[in-house]
This record gives C-alpha cells, sequence and structure tokens, in this order.
C-alpha cells in the first residue's frame, strides 16, 4: 500500500479547523486533525513540503514516518510543524486500523478501560448561571467540573481613552483573582465534596500572582489549576510548585515529548494535559504516557476542537491505564454532523469504546467545502495599563 495523494481542507465549521486526508493506492483513507488554532494557513505551508516526500511512502511505516517529518529538516519540531505531524499521524493510524480492521485503540495496546469519562466545563465563574450548570453537572454524573475565570472582560472599543476601531480587550488580573476565589468559594462549598473541581487561568497569571490566587481559595478546594501561567519556561513552575501545594494540570502547549520531560521529570505536573493535536499525534502522546506512568501522573487530555480531534483522544485515552478524565466541548467536539456524519459515541459523561475499524470518522469532502476559512484571531488582550497579556 502507498500513499497517492494528500489533501487540506482549511474550515470554519464547526469552528476553525485544520483537517487532512490522505488517500492509498489501495481506496482506504485515512483523517487528521491539526492544532495551533488561527494559525492553519502556516501549517498547510508545511503540508506542502511533507507532501514532496509523502506520496508514494508506505503508510504503514507511522514510527518511521514520524521521525522522517520531524527531523527532515535542519531545524526540527515546532508547534506549527508538529501540529502538522500530528494530523499526519493519526490520519495513518486511521489508514492502518482500517487495513486491518480494528481501531485505532487496538493499535495503540487495547482498552484499558470500558468506558472514559470526561470533565465537563461551565464557563466563567463570573456568568450568574454557572451555579446552575455544576449542578445539572453533578446530576448528569460528570466526575469533574472545570471553571474559566471570572473575566470581566471589557473590549476596549467601549472605553473612552482609546479609538473606537481598536478593539483589543482589558483583562484586569487583580479584578478578576478576586472575583473568581470568592464565587469559586461558594460553589465550592455548595458542591459535593466527591466533585472534582478545576479552573483554568489560561496562562495568564504570573508566578506571584498565580502563588497568591492558590492562597485565596480554601485549602483542597482546587483539584487542579490548569495553565496557570505560561509554560516556556520549566523553572518558572518549578519556583511557583515551592509557593503552593495545590496540583497543577499542564502540557496543552506541549510540542513533543522533549518540552514535556522537564515537567515530567522534575514532578512539576499532576495532570498531564498533552494535546493530541499539537504533540505530535498518537504516536508523541503514547511515549508521553509511558513517562507519565513512571512517575505516577495521568493523563488528562486537552481537546477543544473538532471531531477526529475527539476520535483520535478517545481512542488513546482508552489505550492508556494512567488517564483522569478527557475535556468535552461538545459545540465543537460534536458538531459539523454534516462533514462529519459518523464519528464516536458520547453517553452523558463518558465516550463509548470505539469499536469501528480506524478512528471510526467518516469525512464529507463536499460538505467540507461549504465552510471555507474566515480568518480571525483568539482575543488580543491587554492590561488596565495596556501592556499585553494572553488570552
Amino acid at each position: 500500500m502507498k500513499i497517492t495523494e494528500i489533501k487540506s481542507f482549511v474550515m470554519s465549521h464547526p469552528r476553525d479547523l485544520h483537517i487532512i486526508k490522505i488517500e492509498t493506492d489501495s481506496g482506504i483513507y485515512g483523517v487528521g486533525e491539526a492544532g495551533c488554532s488561527t494559525r492553519e494557513y502556516g501549517q498547510e505551508g508545511v503540508l506542502k513540503h511533507f507532501r514532496e516526500f509523502l506520496i508514494g511512502m508506505d503508510p504503514m511505516r507511522i514510527d518511521h514516518i514520524w521521525q522522517i517529518l520531524y527531523r527532515s529538516a535542519y531545524y526540527e519540531g515546532g508547534r506549527i510543524i508538529t501540529g502538522t505531524i500530528s494530523a499526519i499521524d493519526m490520519a495513518l493510524y486511521d489508514i492502518v486500523g482500517k487495513a486491518l480492521k480494528v481501531p485505532v485503540c487496538q493499535l495503540l495496546g487495547g482498552a484499558c478501560r470500558d468506558k472514559v469519562f470526561g470533565f465537563r466545563t461551565v464557563g466563567s465563574l463570573s456568568d450568574p448561571a454557572c451555579t446552575e450548570r455544576v449542578q445539572e453537572a453533578v446530576e448528569g454524573g460528570w466526575p469533574a467540573v472545570r471553571f474559566s475565570p471570572a473575566d470581566r472582560i471589557v473590549p476596549r472599543a467601549l472605553r473612552t481613552d482609546v479609538a473606537k476601531e481598536d478593539i483589543t480587550n482589558v483583562f484586569d488580573v487583580r479584578e478578576s483573582m478576586a472575583a473568581t476565589a470568592e464565587r469559586f468559594t461558594e460553589i465550592y462549598h455548595a458542591t459535593d465534596k466527591r466533585i472534582a473541581l478545576g479552573i483554568d487561568y489560561h496562562h495568564r497569571l504570573s508566578v506571584a500572582e498565580a502563588a497568591q490566587f492558590c492562597q485565596m481559595v480554601p485549602r483542597g478546594s482546587l483539584a487542579f489549576l490548569e495553565e496557570p501561567i505560561r509554560n516556556e519556561n520549566s523553572d518558572a513552575y518549578a519556583a511557583l510548585r515551592t509557593m503552593t501545594d495545590v496540583p497543577f494540570a499542564i502540557g496543552e502547549e506541549w510540542p513533543s515529548k522533549w518540552a514535556a520531560l522537564p515537567y515530567i521529570e522534575r514532578g512539576l505536573t499532576n495532570f498531564a494535559r498533552v494535546d493530541i493535536c499539537c504533540i505530535g499525534g498518537l504516536t508523541e502522546a503514547k511515549k508521553v504516557s509511558g513517562w507519565c506512568e513512571a512517575h505516577y501522573i495521568d493523563m488528562m487530555p486537552h481537546n477543544p476542537i473538532g471531531p477526529v480531534c475527539t476520535a483520535a483522544t478517545i481512542h488513546y485515552a482508552a489505550s492508556v491505564n494512567n488517564l483522569t478524565w478527557v475535556e468535552v466541548v461538545p459545540a465543537f467536539n460534536e458538531g459539523g454532523s454534516d462533514v462529519f456524519p459518523i464519528t464516536v459515541e458520547r453517553r452523558g459523561p463518558y465516550y463509548v469504546l470505539p469499536t469501528k475499524p480506524g478512528l471510526g470518522v467518516e469525512f464529507d469532502e463536499n460538505a467540507a467545502a461549504k465552510y471555507p476559512m474566515k480568518m480571525h484571531e483568539h482575543p488580543h488582550l491587554q492590561r488596565p495599563d495596556g501592556s499585553y497579556t494572553n488570552w
């Protein structure tokens, strides 16, 4: 079997997606999904380079192809490159699973569990409906709930001291910390203590701010604090680790096993937020899960985009023993049913183990063509003094 064609679909449904389809001379095709949201055109450029040598290769040689993709240029890696590799890698697994007539999780070692539980994200703590959503999640059997911080992001266009055309948003970190801690504490005291509660601060805090925030909530209330600071420098997390005993959930931006290594070996994360669409696909993610198992770290896969990413994540989650929950965002994970008429099945708080050959996702090219990408950016946040901060 040989690779005969590689197609790229940069779409806007059910959100911004980059889907890669690999075709073979046997009539079997595989689909993958690339990470790095809002930088999809950069990934398309990388794919043009990869296409030059992928055509004609044997899709069964998954790890060999991974090595060539990662190391074929003098400058290895980088998130745009590994995001593209991720999509190719999962598409190859899809092809091999279909060729052997087994689900991808069987290729990864077989199922370690009977079902894959997720955690529910209930939105910003500044939303009055947040309390009601938590109760719904508890009654629905969800084992864990995650919040976004109370941010009260104010569009700069609504301020009188800036030009109307400047739509960058304002994020007041101290205001957010105070409101988030107050609201979270209220919800914690009103919630069944068997339910794990976490907050995703999306890299918006400094080390000092993150340390203080951990002191502002009741001790033992946070099951995890997700991505409180930026992750380029593991020493910064090591410093933060000495200031608090709150468990950390880190890793959604890791672009390789090498980026994950210091966080695992230095005990800087308690939940590894590996993103199958960013780290280099199933091949790389499986290697990271083994390292994490050796250090008693559980996997908590990041899963914020489309149905192909979700399917790959569920196969991965099924195949690793050291798993807590996967991220579930139904509007994205299960959207675009015309483009993805068949995908993995969720029943309330858990996914059913996939049984179809490959990833178990069907992709309709004609439907995808109806949703061309619309150039856009995630919010550009500034603090009240005008300095830039992370979204």
